[in-house]
């Protein structure tokens, strides 16, 4: 059965981006950069991959599929970019998009869960869980994994990286690596 896997950047106190959607504090390193783009090809957006050095027909190594609610999704739309991750299937879940005309785009406006539970029993590699905090909480009992690149920054406010109800989840350390702007990234499982 595929995985839902949560790849995402936090702060120390917790949030994926600021209060109106910022990301650009992360102190960013070269060695994290290549380590994460080598390891995980398919995080990196379509329209990035050669500016990076990652040729744009580089197979996926762990996903095919990608999830991520509106808030995810806006900064590639604001910029004219429909299929942030063409070389990916991706869904878009929200309540206010109009579907758009692209094949490898789906918006969804039904239940996320529901969705998921579709997707981890069809063939194919495991899904990314992209963002944001809003659909990692409605997603919380259907997420397998973490990978949570923990960079040394405190926040104060901000996008949660996840909300919702209160539901205590155990997950267990499976790797850890730490990288020269001081960043770590954490692999952890759902406890069975």
């Amino acid at each position: 059965m595929r995985k839902l896997v949560y790849y995402v950047a936090v702060t120390l106190d917790g949030y994926i981006a600021g209060p109106n959607g910022e990301y650009d504090f992360y102190p960013i390193c070269d060695d994290m950069a290549a380590a994460m783009s080598a390891r995980y090809p398919e995080a990196v957006p379509t329209a990035f991959r050669e500016h990076v050095g990652i040729p744009v027909d580089t197979p996926n190594k762990e996903w095919d599929t990608v999830i991520m609610g509106r808030g995810a999704y806006e900064p590639a739309r604001s910029q004219g970019i429909v299929s942030p991750y063409s070389h990916l299937t991706q869904y878009i879940v929200s309540r206010t998009l109009a579907p758009v005309d692209d094949p490898q785009v789906r918006i969804v406006d039904t239940d996320p869960v529901e969705l998921v539970r579709t997707l981890k029993a069809e063939e194919g590699m495991d899904i990314w869980l992209c963002g944001g905090g809003n659909i990692a909480g409605q997603l919380v009992d259907e997420i397998d994994r973490l990978v949570l690149k923990s960079y040394p920054v405190l926040a104060g406010d901000g996008i949660p990286a996840l909300s919702g109800n209160f539901v205590p989840t155990r997950f267990d350390v499976t790797a850890r690596e730490e990288f020269s702007n001081g960043t770590q990234v954490t692999w952890l499982d759902r406890r069975p």
